[in-house]
């Protein structure tokens, strides 16, 4: 059996090391995971309430087109149920974007650095990915616009951008758009939007009316706390959506996952909670950062990339030890750094006076 040979020069997605790993490898009772980005509040008790009452229906099949979510989906966020694309995680939607408009003689543009499934899937289909350097951890959109050409076909770019937490603004952005021809999708990654509180963090759904070839990227793994259920979405115009729908699996969406997340759109004050406590706990990293001289990009994510004066790798091989999972830079693009996801208070605590005994002023 003969695989393309472009897929066995790929590597396989390095996760996060999971909880039972490290009690076992350390003989620990008690970790905190830190590594993954994932909502420390849990998810709506709305959503857990919902998803206990389809526990009794897990032999039927779901609905393959989320209507339910779609609908729900259109109503917050003010567009039309036709323009959604429904994802196992946004994951899915990043390869189906890929396999429907890559190929090989090609080209996607992208940030380097930023979330690796772009690259990833690019370069499955076959397709030539140029990658522009960040310039102090932001997208250089001058530096991408002067790569596209007539065979650039997707434009990824991650906002706020996965690691660096940084983000473009709405003028940059939209001077941008105006740059990238038609013929061209840029796909807009919004991941972590619910955590974004810059006054200029762009207002991206107001710009699917004036840019036909813009998608936008969301999920519910992140601000809504709903990793485990591989909830992610698109929004575009309704031909791209609907010629998408064909390349999609059926069923992609599980039944259990479309209820709870339907449900957790109803409570946006958990949603606002949430921000509000990640506001207040990342503020306690920059203060940490600010007093041990450590260089760090200002975040609005739910992590923080901050430099540590030291191997990234090093330092995360101390923390397991002491029952603490984080992401070492050096996995990232930036040695001497580590990605922390910013906890309960509790959790900081620890994480923060345990980092205090390992790096020096």
């Amino acid at each position: 059996m003969h695989l393309k040979s472009r897929i066995t020069k790929l590597g396989v997605y390095q996760a996060g090391k999971p909880i039972e790993e490290v009690q076992k490898e350390y003989g620990l009772k008690k970790v905190i995971k830190l590594a993954s980005n994932e909502n420390p509040y849990g998810c709506s008790p709305t959503a857990i309430a919902a998803g206990n009452q389809f526990l009794n229906e897990l032999a039927i099949y779901p609905d393959s087109n989320a209507t339910l979510l779609k609908s729900k989906l259109a109503s917050h966020l003010n567009v039309k149920e036709t323009q959604f694309l429904l994802g196992n995680g946004s994951d899915e939607i990043i390869q189906l974007l890929c396999r429907s408009i890559l190929h090989e003689g090609t080209n996607s543009v992208m940030a380097d650095i930023t979330f690796p499934q772009y690259k990833h899937n690019s370069l499955v289909e076959g397709a030539e990915v140029r990658e522009i350097p960040l310039i102090d951890g932001y997208h250089d959109l001058d530096g991408m616009a002067h790569v596209i050409d007539e065979q650039t076909k997707i434009v990824w770019i991650c906002n706020p951008n996965n690691p660096t937490g940084t983000y473009v603004n709405e003028s940059s952005l939209r001077a941008f758009l105006n740059k990238v021809p038609s013929t061209c999708l840029v796909v807009i990654d919004e991941a972590y939007v619910e955590y974004a509180a810059a006054l200029d963090f762009p207002q991206s759904i107001s710009l699917l009316e004036e840019f036909d070839n813009v998608l936008l990227l969301r999920t519910f793994s992140k601000g809504y706390g709903l990793a485990s259920c591989r909830v992610g979405y698109a929004i575009g115009n309704e031909k791209l959506m609907g010629s998408l729908n064909i390349v999609r699996a059926p069923f992609n969406v599980g039944r259990l996952s479309q209820a709870i997340a339907t449900a957790a759109l109803d409570d946006q004050a958990f949603i606002q909670e949430t921000h509000i406590k990640n506001r207040t706990e990342m503020e306690r990293y920059y203060h940490f950062c600010d007093q041990k001289g450590l260089a760090y990009f200002p975040s609005q994510t739910n992590f923080l990339l901050f430099e540590v004066k030291q191997s990234g790798e090093i330092l995360f091989e101390k923390l397991l030890r002491e029952g603490i999972i984080i992401r070492p830079g050096e996995k990232l693009g930036y040695p001497n750094y580590i990605r922390v996801t910013i906890g309960k208070k509790e959790e900081n605590d620890i994480v923060l006076s345990t980092l205090d005994k390992f790096i020096t002023s």
